[in-house]
């Protein structure tokens, strides 16, 4: 019995040795504070051995330039502040495995060489960056060439006011980064409010994004990721996905994105991807697509924008199937006759059919494209006579005898009541049996 003992002893030892000081678990804590025997954040993490951790205690540091080259984890306790005094980056990570939580981190300096940011990191695995508060950025979080990433529960605001896109750095910034949540961030006053750049299997849920320059969230190149459960709220534009495929976009609300070139969504060479279950409100255009093709647009609400979906000629193959379109100025336009898209058993308030068989189904098509629309995608100034006898006349007169709107564009089967999506199996059986009934 003791000679096994012996041996145990003996294998847990040699184990523990032979652990990368990377995975040691059980480190020290050096205790940052205005008493303590560390009185500068810089000075605790470069005296740190791997696997320890800096916690700072209260309290304000002036200070930057802060590397973190082994791994930590540095924990603020107490609000404590480190003011950059606008002197350079806060914080670069250079070791995985790091750990950088509850810090308010403020005042990072404006560089368009280096593009400072208040946390950086550039070729690292396992960073977790949690419930931090960053102000007065350039960039708030700017990550490179790094995978396996978590950026939870951080407050970033930038300020915006009376500056330029150009002067202006991103809140969350990801290069060439995979694998990396983002969620439960509150993002504002910067370029773009998330970036995303050849990003792939990544995924952005329950952010609020506001107030940003440009976008609240910005894909380029960036496959197979997902979005869900965020709001966009009053910035330049809500999304833009660019050149990208494979995107999830669930369960978002886009709302009060004004402006003469804004978005609650921009789509533009995107394709194979859904957008389900969303909400657009009050956009100047809910949704703008170029060049995508193959998207399922399904079970979303477009309510009071201006233009809910502006879908150019050179979209193919999309579908919008079991959507609401209620208070919009327009519901669909488009520039151009050619149209190789589908539209089904979609709820269009301004529908006036009827439902002879009671089939919940209207008995005759909607077209969704107003000559009206047509005529102010091609001269924008015209959008002053909305509303005027001028234009009823001339959109029931198109109705009638239809010359300029898509031939094709049209729902052969609009639904007569507002759709419930939280009831979508009965909906669904309904569909079915009408299709059914078309079928026999």
């Amino acid at each position: 019995m003791m000679i096994n003992f012996s041996k145990h002893t003996f294998i847990l030892a040699a184990a523990f040795l032979l652990l990368p000081w990377g995975q040691v678990a059980f480190g020290s804590t050096l205790k940052v504070c205005q008493t303590c025997s560390y009185t500068s954040v810089k000075q605790a993490v470069q005296a740190a051995k791997p696997g320890d951790t800096v916690l700072v205690d209260g309290g304000v540091y002036q200070e930057s330039g802060i590397t973190i080259d082994k791994p930590l984890t540095l924990i603020g306790k107490n609000n404590p502040i480190i003011d950059g005094n606008f002197t350079g980056q806060l914080i670069s990570v250079e070791s995985d495995n790091v750990t950088v939580k509850g810090l308010t981190l403020k005042n990072v300096a404006t560089s368009y060489r280096q593009n400072d940011a208040a946390i950086r990191a550039k070729g690292r695995r396992n960073l977790r960056i949690l419930d931090n508060t960053i102000l007065k950025t350039f960039y708030g979080i700017y990550l490179e060439g790094s995978e396996g990433i978590v950026i939870k529960d951080n407050v970033v605001r930038g300020e915006n006011k009376d500056r330029t896109e150009s002067s202006l750095g991103n809140a969350i910034h990801l290069y060439y980064t995979d694998d990396v949540e983002i969620s439960g961030n509150d993002v504002q006053g910067h370029r773009d409010g998330i970036y995303l750049e050849v990003v792939k299997d990544s995924q952005v849920r329950n952010n609020l994004s506001h107030k940003n320059q440009r976008y609240g969230l910005h894909f380029m190149f960036s496959d197979r990721n997902v979005y869900t459960h965020n709001t966009f709220r009053s910035n330049g534009a809500g999304v833009a996905v660019m050149y990208t495929s494979n995107v999830q976009m669930e369960h978002n609300t886009f709302e009060d994105n004004w402006g003469a070139a804004s978005y609650g969504l921009l789509l533009k060479e995107i394709r194979d991807s859904v957008i389900r279950n969303n909400h657009f409100r009050r956009n100047t255009t809910g949704i703008h697509m170029e060049s995508s093709s193959r998207l399922d647009i399904k079970s979303n609400d477009f309510d009071r924008n201006g233009w809910a979906i502006k879908v150019m000629t050179t979209c193919l193959e999309d579908t919008f199937r079991l959507n609401n379109f209620t208070g919009n100025s327009f519901d669909v336009s488009t520039n151009g006759k050619s149209q190789h898209n589908h539209f089904e058993n979609n709820y269009w308030d301004k529908y006036s059919g009827y439902d002879l068989n009671k089939d919940k189904i209207g008995d005759v098509p909607y077209r969704p494209v107003s000559m009206y629309s047509m005529l102010v995608e091609r001269v924008p100034p015209s959008v002053m006579f909305m509303r005027s006898f001028m234009v009823d006349l001339m959109d029931n007169i198109e109705k009638v005898l239809p010359s300029f709107i898509p031939e094709n564009l049209v729902d052969e089967q609009p639904m007569m009541n507002k759709i419930n999506h939280d009831n979508n199996r009965e909906l669904t059986q309904v569909v079915r049996k009408a299709a059914g009934a078309e079928g026999r």
